[in-house]
């Protein structure tokens, strides 16, 4: 059983370990530099409220004087819900569609699985990069902030990074279906960064206005690392939306590419 999606799977650790790297060392860069701006003299409150409310809800700026608040904005929102979010969906937009383009989809339906299997098997891979940068993050921001003197929630760290994995999940599956839509990697991949982009910034500009409705299908509505470093909350529902929306995205995805013609 799962013999494609360890196969796969251990393909993509590599690359895993090295974003985590990557994001690890953004994370450090930011717990480093919080020092400084702290002991800057400026009133970062005063200074944010400047923004307009529209700016300061996609950045996620609240409390932006705490080591909490600074790292929800400059880290969390930046580098999980807008970078990490996009390369996952662009991850998952090759998964299908590459082996189409590149003829070796027929090879792997030669094999006795059964087509669904093929997209549920690829998918499961995406929780390589999705748990190694959940594991490794947190433990280099919890010692950075011991570090520069600072102190932050144990609990809501873990929170942060556990409640991200339903969402990275979810954008995930954004990027399966593309891949199953288009025959073309280079245009799925497109598809699924510009969809889930495209919803980020439906969410973070019409919330508040008569048309937020349309943000219920951005799977950032359920997931705010603001609300769960600087206020403590921790949206469990959303967390359960976010699944479902993974189930309803995979199940498509594997009708879909079921009644598909492989060229």
């Amino acid at each position: 059983m799962l013999e494609l999606a360890r196969f796969e799977g251990r393909r993509k650790l590599k690359g895993a370990l090295a974003l985590a790297v990557g994001l690890s060392l953004l994370a450090a860069m930011d717990v480093w530099v919080f020092p400084s701006v702290t002991a800057s003299g400026v009133d970062l409150e005063q200074f944010v409220e400047a923004y307009p409310p529209a700016l300061r809800r996609m950045m996620g700026i609240e409390a932006f004087g705490s080591i909490e608040g600074f790292l929800a904005s400059q880290l969390y929102v930046f580098a999980w819900l807008i970078l990490l979010g996009l390369y996952l969906a662009y991850s998952a937009a090759s998964l299908i569609a590459d082996d189409v383009e590149r003829g070796r989809m027929d090879v792997t339906l030669s094999l006795p699985v059964t087509r669904s299997r093929v997209v549920a098997e690829k998918y499961l891979t995406l929780l390589v990069p999705v748990l190694v940068v959940n594991a490794v993050t947190p433990v280099v921001v919890s010692v950075g902030v011991a570090l520069v003197g600072e102190s932050i929630s144990l609990g809501r760290l873990i929170a942060v990074h556990a409640l991200s994995v339903p969402y990275l999940l979810a954008t995930g599956g954004i990027g399966l279906l593309a891949s199953v839509a288009f025959d073309r990697a280079s245009v799925a991949q497109r598809v699924a960064m510009g969809v889930t982009f495209g919803l980020y910034l439906a969410e973070s500009v019409l919330a508040g206005t008569d048309y937020r409705q349309v943000g219920l299908l951005a799977p950032s509505r359920y997931y705010d690392p603001t609300a769960i470093l600087v206020r403590g909350e921790y949206d469990l529902a959303g967390a359960a939306i976010l699944l479902g929306m993974v189930a309803v995205l995979v199940g498509a995805s594997a009708l879909w590419f079921g009644r598909k013609d492989v060229q």
